[in-house]
């Protein structure tokens, strides 16, 4: 028998959008993907009687107040995108303010604080992963974002700039006590980038002692990533970034799996694609769709930039992706690429690898 996968706990479950949502599977917030047409082609893929929470790309608090959030690439929502948590990136109390009002006013039902991002320009200026330093500070830019507004507050964050745990279990209480209502947590130290392993032990044993959600993150490829996660960390939901952006009908899998319903645009006698032929059939059609909602929102060069992106970041999965990636580079026209997707669906036994080397 098919048993419906609850969030562990009432107090949890009630803590994470205040109830809404059912389903612990989340897109992770990633600069030049996260955007309005990526997360369109994943809800195609949802369930229906499934709920999640949906980012954007990461939005710097600095420049944040003085965009139009409703025509800016990064911020651009669809007209019917519900549960919407954005991720600001920034350390000054007057912006965090000034971005947070500007988001609830835009629609956001939460606010997710970036603490985790390790690039160098992060560090040099004092955001993302370099907040981990100090967390009294840390502490005091969740409480003016949770003053700012009535939205519920997350934090993304990693293990750390040391790989100690006893210092990240104080970080996250000093979190708690200024009023998070969930954190995600990436286990790698900020030097390790992507390389090395995702150390789950830290997510299990943080489970274990914080009273908040605590949603997993790092080295998920499948649905049966998700599913080990879930069952080793008891973690409250788990948070997938490019293998997500690469094969969407992730979310379906897992539906089935779960005894959800399906998903809306699938006719119910459909099931989710589930052999490495069939996800590379389905990862081509993802491309197309996402190609044609790029081009409904923004400027052509803009979107085949950002088409282009998202199969340099993902078409790693794919046999031949590196041939289909300089395939999509030479088209000047949408329907030069879209030519070139039909070819390569024609290709019957083109596979999709379940693992690939995420390091880079």
């Amino acid at each position: 028998m098919i048993v419906k996968y609850k969030i562990s706990g009432n107090e949890n479950k009630k803590l994470i959008l205040n109830g809404k949502v059912n389903f612990p599977v989340a897109l992770a917030p990633m600069v030049g993907l996260s955007h309005k047409a990526l997360r369109l082609v994943l809800r195609s893929y949802l369930p229906q009687d499934a709920v999640t929470w949906w980012p954007t790309e990461m939005l710097n608090s600095r420049r944040l107040p003085y965009e139009d959030l409703n025509s800016t690439p990064e911020s651009m929502k669809g007209s019917t995108e519900g549960e919407l948590c954005p991720q600001i990136l920034g350390n000054d109390p007057h912006f965090i303010k000034l971005s947070v009002q500007k988001l609830e006013a835009w629609g956001a039902e939460g606010i997710d604080i970036n603490m985790g991002c390790p690039v160098t320009k992060a560090l040099r200026h004092n955001y993302g992963v370099a907040l981990m330093g100090d967390a009294d500070y840390a502490a005091r830019v969740v409480d003016i974002t949770k003053k700012a507004s009535g939205l519920p507050v997350s934090v993304k964050l990693r293990a750390g700039l040391q790989n100690d745990f006893d210092y990240l279990y104080q970080f996250v209480n000093k979190l708690i006590y200024s009023g998070v209502d969930w954190v995600t947590l990436h286990p790698r130290i900020a030097s390790e980038q992507r390389r090395g392993v995702a150390d789950w032990g830290q997510i299990e044993r943080l489970k274990k002692l914080i009273s908040i959600p605590l949603i997993g993150n790092g080295d998920i490829q499948t649905s049966e990533d998700v599913k080990q996660m879930l069952e080793l960390t008891h973690c409250d939901g788990v948070m997938v970034g490019r293998a997500l952006a690469a094969r969407p009908w992730l979310l379906w899998q897992l539906g089935e799996d779960w005894g959800f319903s399906h998903p809306n645009t699938k006719g119910a006698h459909l099931k989710a694609p589930r052999t490495p032929e069939e996800e590379a059939q389905e990862y081509l059609f993802c491309l197309e769709l996402l190609l044609s909602l790029l081009l409904e929102d923004l400027p052509q060069s803009l979107a085949f930039r950002k088409f282009r992106f998202h199969v340099r970041t993902t078409h790693v999965w794919l046999d031949f992706g590196h041939r289909l990636y300089a395939d999509l580079t030479k088209g000047e026209e949408p329907q030069d690429l879209i030519q070139v997707l039909r070819r390569y669906q024609e290709f019957e036994m083109l596979k999709m690898s379940p693992k690939t080397e995420l390091r880079q």
